[in-house]
Order: C-alpha cells, then sequence, then structure tokens
C-alpha cells in the first residue's frame, strides 16, 4: 500500500487519518516502509504521520542526533501537533527521547522500540568494506530474528548507503553521535506514560536495554515479544499493534473513581 507524500515548507511526510496524532520516527537505517503495517492498522484510530527525517540532508556538523531532534522540534512546532504520541524505533527512540526532554509540553505519551539512548551495538567494530554486498546482507539479516524478513530490497537500501561516501560518513556521525548521547542520568525527569515494546531477540539493543529503561523512566511498563529482533513493528506487527493499541486506549479512558 502506498501513501501520499506531503510537503509543508521544507518538511515531507505521510499524514493519514484523524484523531490524536501519533507520530513516528523511523531508525538509522530506517524508512517509511518499515511502518506500513502499523500506519494501515493506526490511521482508523490516530492522526498517523511519518516524517522523513533528513539522515543524509544535514551539514556534516549538524547530523548527530542533536540536530535530528531540531528537525522534530521545527515539523512538531510548524504542523501544530499537540497532545500527540512519540514512538521511535532505534536511533528514532534516541531522538523521541531528546525530544520530550528537551520540550515535553506537546507529549501526551512515548512508545520505544529497540530504542538506543543507554546501549546498542553498531555494524561492528570496523565499518564494512564498500562493495561488499554478502557482509551488508548478514548485518542487514541481524536486525531480525527471522531472516527472511531482511528482503533484497531492504538490503539494496543499506548496500547504496554505505556505499555512498557520504551518506557513508553520515550515517558513521549518526552512530557516533548516538553512543556519544548516553541518557541515562535524564530519563528520571520524563513524566510522560512511556510503552517500552522489546524484542527478545534483539541483538543491537539487546533486552537488558529494555529492563534498563524501564527502570530508569518513571511512568513506564515494558513488553517482551519472543522471536523478534530489533523492529517489532515489521517483524510481528499485530503483536506490535496490539499492545500499542491497548496502551494507547487505556491512556483515553477516564480515570476509576474512588
Amino acid at each position: 500500500m502506498y501513501y501520499e507524500i506531503k510537503q509543508d515548507e521544507k518538511f515531507k511526510f505521510i499524514e493519514e487519518g484523524e484523531g490524536e496524532p501519533l507520530i513516528l520516527l523511523h531508525g538509522l537505517f530506517g524508512a517509511l516502509s518499515n511502518f506500513m503495517e502499523l500506519i494501515k492498522y493506526f490511521r482508523n484510530h490516530y492522526k498517523v504521520v511519518v516524517p522523513m527525517l533528513p539522515l543524509f540532508d544535514l551539514d556534516l556538523l549538524h547530523t548527530s542526533v542533536g540536530g535530528l531532534e531540531k528537525f522534530v522540534h521545527k515539523f512538531i512546532e510548524q504542523r501544530n501537533y499537540r497532545q500527540l504520541h512519540l514512538l521511535g524505533n532505534s536511533l528514532g527512540g534516541h531522538v523521541a527521547l531528546l525530544h520530550v526532554l528537551r520540550h515535553p509540553e506537546r507529549i501526551k505519551s512515548i512508545i520505544l522500540t529497540g530504542s538506543s539512548g543507554l546501549f546498542e551495538n553498531g555494524m561492528g567494530d570496523t565499518y564494512p568494506k564498500r562493495g561488499d554486498y554478502e557482509y551488508i546482507k548478514k548485518k542487514t539479516q541481524l536486525t531480525f530474528h527471522d531472516p527472511r524478513i531482511a528482503s533484497k530490497e531492504l538490503v539494496d537500501e543499506v548496500y547504496e548507503i554505505v556505499n555512498n561516501r557520504l551518506k557513508a560518513l553520515k550515517i558513521i556521525s549518526l552512530a557516533k553521535s548516538a553512543i556519544r548521547n548516553n541518557l541515562g542520568e535524564e530519563l528520571n525527569q520524563i513524566k510522560q506514560p512511556t510503552l517500552l515494546i522489546w524484542g527478545n531477540n534483539d541483538s543491537i539493543t539487546p533486552p537488558f536495554v529494555g529492563r534498563e529503561f524501564h527502570r530508569l523512566i518513571p511512568n513506564s511498563e515494558l513488553h517482551f515479544i519472543d522471536k523478534c529482533g530489533h523492529a517489532p513493528m515489521m517483524e510481528v506487527p499485530n503483536e506490535f499493534n496490539e499492545i500499542l493499541h491497548k496502551f494507547l486506549t487505556k491512556l483515553n479512558e477516564p480515570a476509576a473513581v474512588a
């Protein structure tokens, strides 16, 4: 299913459905396609918004977690979204966390899945040789419990990025920025209800990372999904959507009267 990409000044994004905004932020090698099943399901209940993050469009100085957060902040202000639910996968979760720490006023809840910000395994100790397709294929497959989820199209996308010298430099810059930008000492400041959805077989941000987020974020709940890697919304979309829908529904229920 294809969705119309809209434009508002410099911002390109998908916006489907009506209701409270549910904003989705993808990861370092992510794309709009990561969220197709999520958009299809939640556009019937919320205004689902996916901004196209400028991973390769910022100058090198601003190619960082902080640079992406500033972009997201300007996008939310430009579109005047309020009472929004901010969901991020991997690097997108890191950007979401930084945003809610800097600008909590419009955020109703946060949803993190395989988020960086505490600890993450990168592409490895050394960057792959350009042109090494099999290496890229294996690394892409490690994102998932089931390597078959790493379709040829997905591997081709990652391969194209790492073989473009400037894009590869920006990926390295973002990855290093994520490692430097550890949020462990700030997470206790988050007041918003927070949902953590983690794959039990995540090798990039392993299960202990989810537990540590749960320990450090005061108003958080943690769900693990078996036979699932770093991108639950792609690998097990039905289970992911069910957990998320219950969480969002509970937020909108009137508080029980004693």
